[in-house]
């Protein structure tokens, strides 16, 4: 196991009913800005509960953050803090919205000369205002850790610092009830793939980190399905444990002391920045490829994930990590999604803008070995026509 330093400070308040618990999560004097996406905490009872857990609070709100959250609309939040003397942020929504906040919360106390700068230069963030989250779509673990991606002109970047972390995190999975169908799939697949992106490297072993990250999959995989199925797709049950998967897939515990991969990730953003193809339905198209392709530098983790989590034990080595690799694209086509570029109606033809933005965004040595050139970038995405 490789040495490690992990704390995660985000106090998380679990299960039905706990909106209300920001009401003593929010000093009493502090000016609140309440972010949010495109309205739809209004119809599904989410917004009420918030109003009701601030009404001793001096608040205001700030809505229309989209969907891979870009920053220009970002940046119009930082009038509202400006006018107002706000000084915490509450961000309600899905990982978009954490995302954004965490972005509005560094530009307000950002010292440098242009906020861009902590996207394009990755230049440090010294001070943030502080933020707690209200989950409603369970998904990228935002909610409980230090990074972002923002998107601006065609360009999807990640940041990540720890004063970006949400002090505290309210989740509860009655608010996902109202999520559509894609949205349930996106959630799911996006938390899979953010498990496989931390597990499916080489093993240094990591026994602990690795038993987490299966059982972390297993339960993706069983209960994934469930909450598309009419009979149990109201389940709380089923909610409870996609919820607590997603976050638990990425608040750093299961990457603490071993190795991490991202180029689905990183590859990924440039479908979403390029063509607006939804964060989890890029991974669910190129995870596959990677599998594929560096399946030679992968094999020690592929045959393992093979036998412990498809419970594959026939055929040779080889052709056990074959079966595997069908096998995930099998559970996330059963979550509706896709697994082929021609799935999104991309071909070969579009694979040389997708290379040009790697290298524009200096993605050139991707990977836990830093092995994923270019040339293998193409070959990824070739495999995953």
């Amino acid at each position: 196991m490789l040495n490690f330093s992990f704390q995660n400070q985000t106090r998380i308040h679990f299960g039905q009913g706990q909106i209300s618990a920001v009401t003593n999560e929010i000093p009493l004097d502090a000016k609140v800005l309440v972010t949010y996406g495109g309205g739809s905490i209004k119809n599904n009872g989410v917004y009420d509960q918030v109003v009701n857990a601030l009404k001793d609070h001096t608040w205001f709100e700030f809505s229309g953050i989209e969907p891979n959250p870009k920053y220009d609309t970002l940046m119009k939040a930082q009038a509202v803090i400006k006018e107002h003397g706000i000084d915490y942020l509450l961000a309600v929504g899905g990982g978009s919205v954490a995302d954004g906040t965490k972005f509005i919360a560094a530009a307000a106390l950002f010292e440098g000369d242009d906020p861009w700068d902590i996207l394009v230069k990755q230049q440090k963030i010294e001070s943030a205002l502080p933020i707690g989250v209200i989950l409603t779509l369970p998904a990228t673990g935002s909610e409980t850790n230090t990074n972002a991606v923002v998107t601006r002109d065609g360009n999807k970047l990640p940041f990540s610092s720890p004063v970006v972390r949400p002090q505290f995190a309210v989740l509860d999975p009655a608010v996902t009830l109202s999520l559509s169908d894609r949205q349930i799939s996106n959630g799911v697949v996006d938390a899979f793939i953010h498990t496989m992106e931390q597990y499916l490297t080489y093993s240094v072993n990591g026994k602990v980190q690795d038993r987490f990250a299966e059982g972390l999959l297993q339960t993706l995989i069983e209960e994934g399905p469930k909450a598309l199925q009419p009979e149990s797709k109201d389940d709380l049950e089923v909610r409870a444990n996609i919820m607590w998967s997603a976050t638990m897939a990425l608040n750093g515990l299961i990457g603490a002391g071993v190795p991490q991969d991202w180029s689905t990730h990183m590859i990924g953003h440039e479908l979403t920045g390029s063509y607006g193809i939804d964060h989890a339905r890029t991974l669910s198209i190129v995870l596959p490829a990677v599998m594929k392709v560096c399946q030679k530098a992968k094999h020690g983790k592929l045959l393992q994930y093979a036998q412990r989590i498809w419970q594959i034990n026939t055929g040779s080595e080889d052709q056990q990590i074959v079966q595997a690799i069908k096998m995930t694209e099998d559970f996330f086509q059963r979550m509706g999604m896709p697994i082929r570029l021609s799935d999104v109606k991309l071909g070969e033809a579009d694979i040389d803008l997708l290379l040009a933005k790697l290298e524009s965004h200096g993605m050139l040595e991707l990977g836990e070995n830093k092995a994923i050139s270019l040339a293998v970038s193409r070959q990824i995405l070739t495999a995953a026509l």
